[in-house]
């Protein structure tokens, strides 16, 4: 049964890329009573593990969110901004934008700027201010802010900011605590990561240190059910994607078919996914040390990197299955 609090908890949860510490606190919290050991990384990674004997299994579930940084202060008091992670200048106009002290700032461009050709350079964040000497009373170059959301779930849907990959997180949390029960004969290491969306960062250090047989990440991945979308499977309601291909891997075959395979095994509603655009932790333990086999349980959403990312609960239901009988598997050592 889907757990709305814990949900609604994670993604409100200010965390950008290289700032994850309040949503590590949180997530430490919710499993230190389900696991072996934790341990938080020099990157800041957050590494669980559930003792066993059979192969070496790494989860990557990244922590951070996108977001924004200011950069300067104009003498109106208007801040200019970069993008923390994937920001397309269009999802973000006229959007409102929480700072860690819960200051909001709304996203607006110049005046001139041409919107055809949109770009962040052309966009600042109105703090409310009159001038620059009172916004630098409440901010200071380098802050960040994520997107102010509100979280709304229907009886089908969840909508949300940071469903990316707030949604993986709480795949992880889960099969962790199903597992106490009928306990894995795998070794486990369900690490969070860090600054995925700056590029995979959380997981390299991560994979180098443990030294996984198998990796498995668990992220978001796009739709191709929208009116006059690109040529792309993935469907909502459709059930777990497992990826095929994206911009940072091609899955073994032997790992693809594995996943299908136990899917068909356990009634699990799959579809398969080749993605155009964007990469996944599995692309860093894929190509850490001397290699890893790698996979990913993908959890289709529409309007990714928005305020209101999208998802259904049927796909995380399945998605989620898949993966609590994954790291179940006793059989999962013939891939190795």
């Amino acid at each position: 049964m889907f757990n709305s609090e814990l949900f609604e908890k994670l993604v409100s949860i200010h965390s950008p890329s290289g700032d994850e510490e309040n949503i590590r606190d949180i997530i430490k919290k919710e499993i230190e009573d389900y696991v072996d050991s934790i341990e938080i990384d020099r990157l800041g990674n957050l590494i669980a593990k559930i003792e066993g004997t059979g192969p070496k299994i790494m989860v990557a579930a990244h922590m951070d969110q996108i977001g924004l940084m200011v950069t300067k202060i104009e003498d109106e008091g208007y801040l200019r901004f970069t993008n923390i992670g994937g920001i397309n200048p269009y999802n973000i106009l006229h959007q409102r934008f929480v700072f860690k002290d819960g200051l909001i700032g709304i996203v607006s461009k110049n005046g001139k700027a041409d919107m055809k050709n949109l770009k962040l350079s052309d966009m600042f964040l109105d703090i409310g201010v009159k001038d620059k000497n009172e916004a630098e009373k409440k901010v200071s170059i380098g802050d960040m802010c994520t997107y102010l959301s509100k979280y709304q779930e229907d009886e089908q849907r969840i909508i949300s900011a940071c469903v990316d990959n707030r949604i993986g997180c709480y795949m992880a949390i889960e099969a962790i605590k199903s597992l106490k029960d009928q306990k894995s004969e795998n070794e486990l290491y369900i690490v969070f990561t860090v600054q995925e969306e700056l590029g995979l960062r959380g997981a390299t250090t991560a994979a180098f240190g443990i030294e996984p047989d198998i990796g498995i990440a668990v992220d978001v991945t796009g739709s191709g059910d929208t009116p006059d979308d690109e040529a792309f499977a993935i469907k909502l309601g459709n059930g777990a994607a497992i990826k095929v291909k994206d911009r940072g891997i091609v899955v073994d075959p032997k790992m693809k078919n594995y996943m299908i395979d136990l899917a068909k095994e356990k009634n699990i509603d799959y579809q398969l996914e080749i993605l155009e655009y964007g990469a996944t932790d599995s692309a860093a333990m894929q190509l850490s040390k001397a290699g890893v086999l790698a996979g990913v349980i993908s959890v289709p959403t529409r309007y990714i990197h928005s305020p209101v990312e999208t998802i259904y609960k049927k796909d995380l239901d399945q998605s989620l299955k898949l993966l609590v009988e994954l790291l179940r598997d006793e059989n999962i050592k013939e891939l190795i």
